[in-house]
C-alpha cells in the first residue's frame, strides 16, 4: 500500500519536549496527519467524536494480542464489558473509598514541609501504584517491580522495538500468572479479590482464560497508574501555579470535581487512543483506506476552540459532557469511576491537610514525553 509523504514527526524532539503546543499546532495547520510511526493521527474533537462515536466504521480491533475489552468490537466488546463494568460500580467504589483515603492521608502526612519536594516520583507515582494494589488485591512488595515494569512500558511503546515490547508483555504475564497460581493453590482459601474474582467469571458461560485475565489486568493497570499519576501531577502543578484557583477551591472542597474536570481538559493524563478503519473513508479532506490505524489525540480534542473556547483559560460552568477524558460511546472507559473517585479522594486529602503548594522558584518543570502526559518532575514546597 502506497502512503502518503509524512506530514510531521511525532517523536521529534520539539513535540516531545512540548507535547500540547505542537498538538496544538498541528490541529491548526494539519487535523488529520500522517506519519511513519502512528500512520494517522487525528487533532480535532468532532474528527475524534466522528470516529468514537462510528464503531462498524472504525475499529478498536487494533491489537495483534488479546486485549479485552479495548480492542474488541461489539458483539464481543459487549460480552466482555459486561463482566468488568460490576468492578467499577457505585458500590464497589464506596467499599474502596476508605482504603483509598487511608492511603491519600498517609502519603500526604510523610510529604516535608516547608523544603523541596520531587512530587512526581515522591507522591504521585507512589500513590498511584499503592491505590492499584490496594485495589486489585497485589501484595506491596510488587509495587516496586510495577514501577519498574511501567517504565519499561513506557520506553518500549515510545522505541516500537517489538523484541522489548515482546518482553515486556511476558514480564506482566509472568507476574500475573503467579498470582493466579498462588489462588489456584489456596483453593477455598483464596484472598477475596478482585484477581480472585476475575478467575472465578464467565463470559459465554465459560470461565475467563489466563490470557483474557492478564489483558484485563494489563489494562487496567497501564491505564491507571499511568493515568493517576500524571493526572495528580497535572492538578498539583496546577494549582501550585494558579494561587487564587487553589484558594478557591480550598475554601470551597464542594467545587473540587469540576475543577479536576476542566484542569484535567486543559493538560489530559492521557495523550492518544487508536482506531482501524474497515472501509475507506474521506476525514478532514484526507483520503484514508481500509485497514489503516488511527491514533486519537483526547489532549487535542479538550483543547479544540472550536468546542471550548479559550481552551487554556480554566473556566468554570463548562459543559463537560463535550470532555473526551474518558472517551465517548460504547468505549467510554469503565474505570472512570474509579479514577474520579481516586482523584478526588487524594486531592481532598492534600488540601485539608496544607496551607499552600506553591512551585519551586526557577526550577524548571520538564514534562513527560509521549507516550506519557503531564511532567516527569514537579519541584513543589509545601507548608
Amino acid at each position: 500500500m502506497d502512503h502518503p509523504i509524512p506530514d510531521w514527526d511525532p517523536r521529534a524532539e520539539h513535540v516531545l519536549e512540548d507535547q500540547l503546543t505542537a498538538y496544538d499546532d498541528m490541529r491548526q495547520k494539519c487535523p488529520v496527519a500522517y506519519s511513519d510511526f502512528l500512520q494517522w493521527s487525528l487533532f480535532r474533537h468532532e474528527d475524534i467524536l466522528r470516529v468514537l462515536l462510528d464503531h462498524d466504521t472504525f475499529s478498536s480491533t487494533v491489537s495483534n494480542n488479546v486485549s479485552v475489552p479495548n480492542s474488541m468490537d461489539p458483539p464481543q466488546h459487549s460480552q466482555y464489558r459486561k463482566v468488568i463494568e460490576p468492578y467499577f460500580s457505585d458500590e464497589a467504589m464506596a467499599a474502596f473509598e476508605p482504603k483509598c483515603r487511608a492511603l491519600a492521608s498517609k502519603l500526604v502526612a510523610e510529604l516535608t514541609r516547608g523544603e523541596s519536594v520531587e512530587f512526581i516520583s515522591d507522591f504521585a507515582m507512589k500513590y498511584a501504584l499503592q491505590v492499584q494494589c490496594a485495589f486489585l488485591g497485589w501484595p506491596v512488595e510488587m509495587q516496586e517491580s510495577l514501577r519498574q515494569w511501567m517504565h519499561k512500558n513506557h520506553a518500549a511503546t515510545l522505541s516500537q522495538d517489538r523484541t522489548v515490547l515482546k518482553d515486556v508483555a511476558a514480564e506482566y504475564s509472568g507476574f500475573i500468572h503467579n498470582l493466579l497460581e498462588t489462588r489456584r493453590t489456596a483453593g477455598p482459601g483464596a484472598p477475596d479479590d478482585v484477581i480472585t474474582s476475575l478467575m472465578r467469571s464467565q463470559v459465554n458461560d465459560r470461565p475467563l482464560a489466563e490470557e483474557e485475565i492478564v489483558s484485563i489486568l494489563r489494562n487496567w493497570t497501564g491505564g491507571e497508574v499511568g493515568t493517576i499519576s500524571a493526572a495528580v501531577g497535572i492538578l498539583v502543578h496546577y494549582l501550585a501555579d494558579n494561587p487564587d484557583l487553589q484558594k478557591e477551591v480550598r475554601e470551597h472542597p464542594e467545587k473540587l470535581p469540576e475543577a479536576v474536570e476542566e484542569i484535567l481538559r486543559i493538560h489530559g493524563p492521557l495523550v492518544t487512543n487508536r482506531r482501524k478503519t474497515t472501509c475507506p473513508v474521506e476525514i478532514g479532506g484526507r483520503h484514508i483506506a481500509a485497514g489503516e490505524r488511527l491514533t486519537l489525540f483526547w489532549v487535542s480534542a479538550n483543547r479544540d476552540e472550536k468546542v471550548f473556547e479559550n481552551p487554556d483559560q480554566f473556566q468554570w460552568g463548562r459543559d463537560h459532557s463535550k470532555n473526551l477524558l474518558y472517551g465517548a460511546g460504547i468505549h467510554w472507559c469503565p474505570g472512570a469511576p474509579l479514577a474520579r473517585m481516586e482523584l478526588r479522594v487524594v486531592m481532598e486529602e492534600l488540601l485539608a491537610n496544607t496551607n499552600n503548594l506553591a512551585l519551586l522558584p526557577d526550577k524548571p518543570t520538564p514534562r513527560a514525553v509521549y507516550p506519557g502526559s503531564g511532567f516527569a518532575e514537579a519541584h513543589v514546597v509545601i507548608s
